[in-house]
Formats: C-alpha cells, sequence, structure tokens
C-alpha cells in the first residue's frame, strides 16, 4: 500500500464530509473528493482536490478513478431530508441508490475493494425499543430510511459476489462544529436542531419551534442522541483503517447512547451564548418517537472508537463558534 494512500470521498464538500476530508488530511490519507456542489461548498475541501460532478456520471467515475486508484471510498453524497424524501421519492430512489450502485460497479471495474457508507438511523424506523442496537429490526418508515436500507442490502450481495468489502455506519444526529472553526453545518435550508436554536440566540431567525411538549418523556419534549462531528468522524476514520487492515464487512450504530431533550438542547444553548433565545409552541409532528438513542457497544469494543465530545455544552459550543465566525 502507498505510504500515503488516497481515498475517495464522496460528497466531500457537505457538512459531514468535509469535516472527514480535513480528519483524513491530518491522518496522512490524500482525500480527493467528487462532489456536485449541489449542497456542498467549493471552500469546505480545505484546498483538498475537488472534482466537480454527480456519482450518477459512470464516465466521470472512470476517469477518477482509473486517475486516483483509491484505496478506499467513502459515501457521503446521499440526499438526506426526510420530508423531501416523501415528497420526491424517485429523486431519492435515484440518487442514493441508483447513483451509489453505478459508483460500486466504478469501483469493481477500477479493483477498489473498501467502501465506507455513511448510513442512518431511519433504516430502523419506530424503535421497538431503546437504545437501538445493530440487531434492531430494519423497518424504515420513509422514502430516504429505505433508500439507505436497500444500499446496505446491496452492500452485503456485493460482498458476497464480489469481495467488496464495507462497513456502514448508522447515526442518529450530527452535531456541533471543528473544534478549530474551520468548519461547521451550513445547510440550506437547515431543518436541524442545534443550528436553528443558535441562528435564534443570533438573531438570524426570531425563534426556535418546540414541535409537541406532552411526549413521555423526563420534561415532555422529544429525546434525540447527538454525536459530535468531529467523534463522527473519528468513527469512520476507525472504519477505515479495520478495513485496509483487511477487515471483514461489519455495521455499526453510533451515538452517545443517552440522548438529550429538545428542551435540554434549548437550555445549553443559552448557558453557552448568554443571550435570549426565543421558543415558541408546535403541535406534535407525524412520525416523531419519543425517544431515540443509539447503543454503540459495539463499535466501541469491535473499532476502538471512544467519543471524545460527548459533552452537550461543549457540543453547542463549537457549533455557537461557528455561527459567530461565519454569520456575525
Amino acid at each position: 500500500m502507498e505510504k500515503f494512500p488516497k481515498i475517495l470521498v464522496v460528497g466531500g464538500a457537505g457538512y459531514i464530509g468535509s469535516h472527514m476530508v480535513k480528519m483524513l488530511r491530518a491522518a496522512g490519507y490524500v482525500p480527493v473528493v467528487v462532489d456536485d456542489l449541489s449542497s456542498g461548498r467549493r471552500e469546505a475541501v480545505l484546498g483538498a482536490e475537488l472534482v466537480v460532478g454527480d456519482i450518477g456520471d459512470a464516465n466521470l467515475l472512470d476517469e477518477v478513478l482509473e486517475r486516483v486508484s483509491p484505496a478506499a471510498v467513502m459515501h457521503f453524497a446521499s440526499f438526506i431530508q426526510v420530508g423531501e424524501s416523501v415528497q420526491e421519492p424517485a429523486k431519492y430512489y435515484r440518487n442514493n441508490v441508483i447513483a451509489t450502485q453505478v459508483l460500486l460497479d466504478g469501483m469493481r471495474a477500477h479493483g477498489v475493494r473498501n467502501f465506507i457508507f455513511s448510513s442512518t438511523a431511519a433504516i430502523f424506523g419506530n424503535p421497538k425499543y431503546d437504545p437501538i442496537d445493530e440487531a434492531h429490526p430494519k423497518e424504515p418508515i420513509n422514502p430516504y430510511g429505505r433508500s439507505k436500507w436497500m444500499v446496505e442490502q446491496i452492500l452485503e450481495d456485493y460482498d458476497r459476489a464480489y469481495g467488496l468489502k464495507s462497513i456502514c455506519l448508522r447515526y442518529f444526529n450530527a452535531a456541533g462544529a471543528d473544534a478549530d472553526g474551520e468548519l461547521g453545518e451550513c445547510h440550506e435550508p437547515e431543518t436541524h436542531l442545534i443550528p436553528l436554536i443558535l441562528q435564534a440566540a443570533s438573531g438570524r431567525r426570531p425563534h426556535v419551534t418546540i414541535y409537541g411538549e406532552d411526549y413521555d418523556t423526563p420534561d415532555g419534549t422529544c429525546i434525540r442522541d447527538y454525536i459530535h462531528i468531529e467523534d463522527l468522524c473519528s468513527a469512520h476514520l476507525h472504519a477505515l483503517d479495520h478495513l485496509l487492515q483487511g477487515g471483514d464487512s461489519a455495521r455499526y450504530n453510533l451515538g452517545n447512547g443517552n440522548g438529550f431533550s429538545v428542551r435540554e438542547v434549548i437550555d445549553a444553548a443559552r448557558r453557552v451564548a448568554g443571550r435570549h433565545i426565543a421558543v415558541e409552541k408546535g403541535d406534535r409532528r407525524a412520525g416523531d418517537p419519543p425517544r431515540l438513542a443509539a447503543d454503540a457497544r459495539k463499535a466501541r469494543a469491535e473499532l476502538g472508537w471512544t467519543p471524545k465530545y460527548a459533552d452537550l455544552d461543549t457540543i453547542v459550543a463549537h457549533a455557537w463558534a461557528w455561527e459567530l465566525r461565519r454569520f456575525q
């Protein structure tokens, strides 16, 4: 293997992908990014090579894979909006499933045998128990979750038939920002709770809405498992090392395991920002379970992964620093 192996990062200009690119470079890898910039930002790759294009373009992939000859491919190029997937399922199946298969077939043609897939807790559907471990039934309830589960099943078949090794990492709520302040969340439209709260703190939006206050939780609001973006990328790095050392395919859930309520996140943002945050009450959203948290013991035991930033105030503080740096 090369002294500094190249890693193809598809979707590497987006929120999670760009943090991964930075971590790969720090670890001695040479990331090459393919991104169509539909939601990613050119400047977020921080000087890594960027090829602007669609992973469903077989000719583009053929050229990139031939030239780069990566040791592995890391996939962060899925569409991720649950509501949009319900309204536009064709868009999600075309990009998340069909384009991913084009990528996998390109890898096969060029002898690339290692694949890291950014999956999701949405493959589990409504939780049967909590925290959710890897054995939990896979019953996705929307096209987004189904598209991710389809890819996981394709990967199992590709391993058996073609020897293509993969690790799927299922996580719940990626949050926070690069501790150095260089990168952070920048979605349009923004749908994630922590940046929405911090936008209310900074004045970029008038308030944050709590959707339902009568759930069966200690304070009545939904509980979710937030994982710091750098801890998330660290797990991907451990997974990459596992495959490059000849490890078998595997599936892991990632999270902190305990979860925080919507009110707890708002209170943390008030502590960190030291500002008033206006809150409005909204009705429950269809399909929102009271609690979602991951059982990540398998990833800890088999990959040797340990979250560094499990504290909620630290996650919020890094996100707040990014909000202030970029927008004020």
